[in-house]
């Protein structure tokens, strides 16, 4: 039996763990072991949400972004168990919803492949191509590496998120190919597709959508995300839902989850002009 440990990078700046995250944390429970950092100031009681489905949950606020708490969640496995008995260590993070399929075929594919590492996104970057951090699984080759290691270890606080993306997330993938090791993913998103086109990956069955797709484009997306929130199953659209009005409010998403074609294109317009305004043409 394939053994895997998931570490686990969250983020809510109230402090909640709610529904949305412990269904993700619960889906990978079922498929091995979890250990989770928030990188928010959780008191205990809503840490003790997840003590069932977790060998251990911790939260400090770091400001160290998704790969700090990876560092910190990896740190404690390193102390704490014996991370050469697992087949595979992942790396997932709460900034998607989901999973919005079962999770166990998608694993299994990708660890038939035979790669050192893989995520379930990669951007084709032309200098740079990279596989996308918030879900990345890795062999023994790559995560007992002293390389490996130096990396998270040299995770720090940035005042840019831009450095975050090119030292940590770029990096990983740099230094796959540094170290002649293979890597893939099965979905390829140029740019910032991932947040953009939600429902075109949601029918080619990829099992998580971007957060921040509710709040790309001045709300524009919303008739995507309501084809999506129609098609899940209804306690994953009640969980995604919940946390939605939690974080922007049950006006502004009630607003945006419109099939209305007008208000659509306006939001659009209004999302165009101020881009204009702000970048230039």
């Amino acid at each position: 039996m394939t053994k895997r440990l998931f570490l686990f990078a969250g983020y809510d700046k109230h402090g909640v763990i709610d529904d949305a995250l412990i269904m993700y944390v619960r889906a990978l429970n079922k498929l091995g072991d979890v250990v989770v950092c928030m990188d928010s100031d959780c008191p205990q009681d809503e840490l003790q949400k997840l003590q069932d489905i977790t060998l251990y949950a911790m939260a400090t606020r770091h400001g160290e972004y998704d790969f700090g708490s990876y560092k910190r969640a990896y740190n404690w496995a390193r102390e704490n168990l014996d991370i050469s008995s697992y087949d595979f260590v992942y790396m997932a993070n709460d900034s998607m919803y989901g999973p919005l399929f079962d999770l166990a075929p998608y694993l299994e594919k990708l660890e038939s492949e035979n790669l050192d590492a893989f995520g379930m996104v990669k951007n084709p970057h032309r200098k740079s191509p990279h596989i996308q951090s918030w879900f990345i699984g890795m062999r023994k080759s790559v995560f007992m590496s002293e390389w490996f290691n130096d990396l998270l270890q040299s995770v720090r606080h940035h005042d840019d998120k831009g450095s975050v993306t090119i030292l940590y997330e770029h990096g990983f993938t740099k230094r796959l190919i540094e170290n002649n090791l293979s890597w893939d993913a099965p979905y390829s998103a140029p740019g910032r597709s991932i947040y953009n086109r939600v429902k075109y990956f949601y029918k080619r069955k990829m099992p998580f959508i971007k957060k921040l797709a509710f709040s790309r484009h001045g709300g524009a997306l919303g008739r995507q995300l309501l084809y999506i929130l129609n098609h899940v199953s209804p306690d994953i659209s009640s969980a995604i839902m919940q946390n939605a009005n939690r974080v922007y409010g049950n006006e502004y998403i009630s607003k945006i989850l419109t099939r209305n074609p007008f208000k659509i294109m306006w939001r659009n317009i209004k999302y165009t002009i101020y881009k204009l305004r702000t970048d230039g043409i």
